[in-house]
């Protein structure tokens, strides 16, 4: 996977320093991820697409399954035989079923969150399939993008630190 760095918070200030020169725009009704890649399924997100009514049966992929090393971390969510596509993805409106209750990998896609102690860098996946990639529309990964479109990941990640500091 090919990646590069876009943005760094701080996790206790909130401060960000990014990179003015990439800019993000997700297109709508594009789908190109959906039909691209494999994405992990937490059992967080299971649960709340259980919620919805699905049976995990439906949308989980038992036999895909993603590790780190030798740990098990998830299985992936189902494709649909006919097109490979993510078995949310409405096919004729390319627009996802369930987009309030995606999986974190979906909501979180194409930019990848790794935390440094105190800091989280934030890249981005360099993949030749997503237009939204410096698209001239797009924005910059700002503190204001960050904590618009990912504050509540944020917060999860700044609670876990101060939760290690004490």
């Amino acid at each position: 996977m090919k990646k590069r760095w876009v943005a760094t918070i701080d996790l206790e200030t909130f401060e960000v320093e990014h990179d003015p020169a990439f800019k993000f725009k997700c297109l709508e009704n594009c789908g190109r991820c959906c039909y691209e890649l494999e994405i992990p399924v937490r059992d967080e997100d299971i649960e709340r697409i259980e919620e919805l009514g699905y049976s995990a049966w439906e949308f989980v992929d038992y036999d895909k399954m993603f590790y780190r090393g030798d740990k098990f971390l998830s299985y992936a969510l189902k494709k649909r035989p006919f097109d490979e596509a993510c078995v949310f993805l409405d096919p004729e409106t390319k627009r996802c079923r369930i987009y309030s209750h995606r999986p974190l990998a979906c909501r979180l896609y194409p930019f990848v969150f790794v935390k440094h102690g105190k800091k989280m860098k934030i890249y981005v996946k360099l993949d030749s399939f997503c237009p939204g990639l410096n698209h001239p529309e797009g924005e910059p990964v700002t503190k204001e993008f960050i904590l618009r479109e990912y504050g509540d990941v944020v917060e999860e990640y700044r609670r876990k630190v101060v939760n290690d500091l004490e």
